[in-house]
């Protein structure tokens, strides 16, 4: 097995990575995003499949081994390409030019780091397998992913095993993190629909007003987790937006209540589910009113299959080292890669963005950026992870 040297590619690939940055395109809008992209992997001379799952990007290494054309010996690496509707408070050279929009969860790097993979593959192409480079749009509450397979990712470009990589503030640059089973949560959104009856707030004993109705749901709702869910386990229920009323002196109709929940596990997601309908319904009830519960599913928890999760690890050993490759626990953060993960088995890894050896500035923040300094690393990663699972 052979590997090639990153660092003739770097300087290259850290502007590629501020020229996105500079231009981000949120979910679905990808448009010179996806056109950048093509036009570094026509460069390495990568046939691709363009427009899947709206601005996707499907393109295609097949090795020089014997069996590099059987489909049981080919792997998908995935990467995001889209930004998010924040807008920058940095004001370095590269920051964003489109007001309100902003890379502030590093898939410009993502999308880098895999161009440094490709690139790096493809100037040494000797290894038994394909590899498929997904470059997926709408990550952030779009479901690209799953935009993408119902395009037909899976049928047209089958592969073995799926992976992915995403930067994580927490962990310093030069540490990666993996681990066996939920890596990262399910979520999902809700909307509770109180309807009592209005009228002049000098008359409250003629009306039902929803105001204290939702009040009193906010609260109840707060004993889901604290009580039903097994300590052990994960659980998030969080209320992000209340709102009724008009003005000072009327008592509304309805009141509307807007809230998030996130899980590692089924079964407890539907518990929770099943909590919010009971307890919504049967509070406003209780105060004369009626509350209806709208259920928004989003996307599932990110799932990594014991083989492929240990094969990463190993990886990760090898180029950070022992001591700076870890166990990760779950975050309650989602990621649609977990649409992937119920169709192929896989695997979703960290790879530290931290500078200077301390934590760095969290994810989705107007203050955020991609470090630089990992980009050889998460290149050299899927280079070394693809020459891996072949020679295994």
């Amino acid at each position: 097995m052979s590997t090639a040297d990153i660092a003739p590619y770097l300087g290259q690939l850290t502007r590629f990575r501020h020229d996105l940055h500079s231009h981000p395109e949120l979910r679905f809008e990808e448009t010179r995003t996806s056109a950048q992209v093509a036009a570094y992997l026509q460069a390495l001379g990568l046939p691709m499949h363009r427009g899947m799952g709206g601005t996707g990007i499907v393109a295609t290494l097949r090795g020089q081994g014997p069996d590099a054309g059987d489909p049981a010996r080919a792997i998908g690496l995935r990467a995001d390409m889209d930004a998010l509707p924040v807008q920058e408070l940095n004001t370095f050279g590269h920051a964003s030019v489109n007001a309100g929009r902003m890379h502030a969860c590093g898939h410009d790097g993502h999308t880098t780091m895999l161009l440094g993979g490709a690139t790096l593959l493809a100037r040494q192409p000797d290894f038994n397998g394909t590899v498929h480079f997904i470059f997926q749009p709408g990550e952030e509450g779009g479901g690209g992913a799953r935009r993408m397979m119902d395009d037909g990712l899976f049928d047209r470009f089958p592969v073995a095993s799926v992976f992915a990589l995403h930067n994580w503030p927490a962990l310093p640059a030069g540490q990666m993190g993996v681990r066996v089973g939920p890596i990262m949560a399910a979520a999902s959104r809700f909307e509770i629909r109180i309807s009592g009856r209005g009228g002049h707030a000098a008359q409250p004993h003629t009306t039902v007003d929803p105001i204290p109705v939702a009040c009193a749901i906010v609260g109840q709702l707060q004993t889901l987790v604290s009580r039903t869910v097994d300590p052990l386990d994960a659980a998030v229920l969080t209320i992000g937006k209340i709102e009724s009323g008009t003005v000072e002196n009327i008592i509304p109709d309805q009141a509307f209540i807007y809230g998030t929940c996130r899980t590692l596990t089924t079964a407890t997601h539907d518990a929770l589910v099943e909590g919010i309908e009971r307890i919504s319904s049967h509070v406003a009830q209780a105060h004369r009113a009626s509350a209806e519960t709208i259920h928004k599913p989003g996307y599932p928890a990110t799932v990594n299959h014991p083989r492929e999760a240990r094969f990463m690890a190993q990886v990760m050993r090898q180029l950070a080292g022992d001591a700076a490759t870890h166990d990760v626990m779950p975050a309650m953060t989602s990621e649609d890669f977990g649409f992937m993960l119920l169709e192929v088995p896989g695997a979703y890894g960290f790879i530290g963005n931290g500078p200077g050896g301390r934590p760095g500035v969290n994810l989705h923040s107007p203050s955020y950026d991609f470090n630089d300094d990992i980009i050889a690393l998460g290149s050299t990663f899927w280079d070394r992870l693809a020459r891996e699972w072949f020679a295994a």
